[in-house]
Formats: C-alpha cells, structure tokens, sequence
C-alpha cells in the first residue's frame, strides 16, 4: 500500500466513526446502565441470578450486534461481531440452562470474560493505526476483562457467593465507558 492510499483508509475509517458517532453513545449508555444494575442489584440464588445474567449477556449482544451491522464498514467489524454473537450465545445458554445454577455461571463468566477480554484487545490493535485517541479505550477494556476472569478464577470457590454481579457489572460498565469515550472522541473530530 502506498502511504496515499494508507490517508485515504484512514480518513474513510475516520469518517465513518464520526458519522455514526451516536450508535456508539448509545451502545455505550445502554452497557454502563445494564453493568450498573449487575453490579447493585442484590446477589440471589438459583435460578433468579442465572436468569438475571442471561438476560444482561442477551441485551449486551443485541444491542452490540445492532451497532456493529450498522457500521459493518468500520474496521474490527469481525471482532466485533463476535463479541455480539459471545454475549447473545452466553445469554441464551443462561436463559435455556438455568437449573445448572451459578457454579456453572462462574464457569461461563471466566471464559465469556477471557474470550471478550482477548477479542476487545485485538479489535482495539485493529483500530490502532486508523483511530488515534480512540483505541486506546478499546484495550483498557479488554485488559479489564482479563483481569476479571483472573480474579474470579483466583477466587473460586468464593466469589460464587460475592463477586458475580460485581464483576459482570464492572465488565459493563468498561464496556460501556470505553464505547462513550469512543463516541466522544469522534463527535470531538467533527467540523
């Protein structure tokens, strides 16, 4: 490629951050409200916590999806759409299995946190060379994830009883804080 042709992809990619800078502000409110709820709502037993978590995974994968189709030209849209697919898949398990109770949801939690963490990185690295100021969101996130599997991980069996909705809710609220930081910083680059 030449360097021309690299400024061209740039300022295209550039471009359509800022034209769909809105979608990534909501996508964002909507994660830090559900991580908010997670993390304050009164850990429960049983099939209620497990129903809870799936429906949170479920709404986080919609709504991702959603954001990730409507910018299907942004670079990282295979990250991102597995992301989407990880959080819906998760939700859904969680919504058809709830009997297998929150022993098997630590489980999940620990390789939904690992896999999302790992995909988050690598879609921040894509975004790395095109979007200067706004990846750097992307990878606190994802470094934040791993750091979450590995304490509930750590934490086992203990944190069955404790950190559940703490740590899904931080996973949220990351998530969500890096996806406005990203729309702000592209509403920001506007004429």
């Amino acid at each position: 490629m030449t360097v021309q042709s690299i400024d061209d992809a740039r300022d295209a990619i550039s471009k359509i951050f800022r034209d769909h800078w809105q979608l990534f502000l909501v996508e964002g409110i909507v994660l830090a409200i559900l991580g908010l709820l997670a993390a304050v709502l009164p850990l429960a037993t049983g099939f209620a916590i497990t129903i809870l978590f799936g429906w949170l995974f479920l709404s986080s994968g919609i709504v991702g999806s959603i954001t990730t189709f409507a910018m299907r030209r942004a670079p990282g849209f295979w990250w991102s759409l597995l992301s989407a697919i990880l959080g819906i898949a998760a939700g859904a398990w969680l919504l058809v299995q709830p009997a297998l109770g929150l022993a098997s949801l630590t489980y999940l939690l620990i390789a939904f946190l690992l896999v999302e963490g790992g995909v988050t990185i690598m879609f921040a690295l894509e975004h790395r060379g095109a979007l200067s100021g706004r990846w750097e969101w992307m990878l606190v996130s994802g470094v934040v994830d791993l750091l979450l599997a590995g304490v509930v991980f750590a934490g086992l069996p203990g944190t069955i009883a404790w950190a559940l909705g703490l740590i899904v809710g931080m996973n949220l609220v990351f998530g969500g804080a890096s996806m406005i930081g990203m729309a702000l910083a592209a509403h920001a680059e506007l004429p």
